[in-house]
């Protein structure tokens, strides 16, 4: 487990999903009931599976004290992973194209493709500084409901699945989508929207379009991370 979330955090490296030091990605583990995140100051690229940190629900450091921990890591992990018992990964991630997105009333559009994986299955959490106090922590499990997305307004989004692959591939297709969005807006043409059960139909396709979603996805990238050129 911890090393697939090591892996988890290089792939998004590789993909420049990360944000220097200053996002974050945990596994939960039940034989500890907490989860595994990596250490405050460490780039995605430089996460291992020796140098992850162990932590309790109630944010008690287990394994690996010699090491500065992210209290905004607990606020929002820990409050997720207590709410929802489905859900075995989060991904704190605040990329340019995610952030820019998350900050406009619209919010995200169904007019692309990686869009319509999200269509009626995304939540929105109004902007409120830093995540440093518990209630902030369940204001957000409150926002998030019973959805795996959520778009942080002005700040980035909460990527949450019942998996690590299932995690990396909403985090891909909601990257995609927002850079989509991005580009079709700055062309200040008019808009062509699906109609409202063509957005459901293709929402549900694509989420039952693989037996465990992301898995195939998630063995391509362990290639590019275990055998790089």
């Amino acid at each position: 487990m911890k090393k697939d979330l090591a892996i988890a955090y290089k792939v998004l490296a590789y993909l420049g999903m990360d944000d220097h030091t200053y996002t974050h990605l945990s596994t939960r583990c039940q034989s500890i009931e907490g989860f595994y995140i990596q250490p405050f100051g460490l780039r995605f690229d430089e996460v291992t599976e020796e140098n992850l940190l162990s932590v309790s629900l109630e944010g008690e450091v287990i394994d690996g004290q010699e090491y500065q921990y992210n209290k905004t890591g607990y606020v929002i992990h820990g409050s997720i992973y207590k709410a929802r018992g489905d859900i075995n990964a989060i991904f704190h991630l605040h990329t340019t194209n995610i952030t820019a997105v998350s900050s406009i009333e619209e919010g995200l559009l169904p007019i692309n493709q990686w869009a319509l994986h999200f269509y009626d299955r995304i939540s929105y959490h109004k902007y409120d500084s830093l995540a440093l106090a518990e209630h902030y922590g369940e204001r957000l499990a409150q926002d998030l409901g019973k959805n795996n997305v959520m778009l942080m307004r002005n700040h980035g989004c909460l990527i949450c699945a019942k998996s690590l692959h299932e995690a990396l591939f909403y985090a891909y297709h909601l990257e995609k989508a927002c850079a989509a969005q991005i580009a079709t807006l700055s062309m200040g043409k008019s808009i062509v929207v699906p109609d409202t059960q063509t957005c459901k139909k293709a929402s549900a396709d694509l989420l039952s379009f693989e037996k465990d979603l992301g898995m195939r996805d998630w063995i391509s990238w362990k290639r590019i991370i275990q055998n790089p050129k």
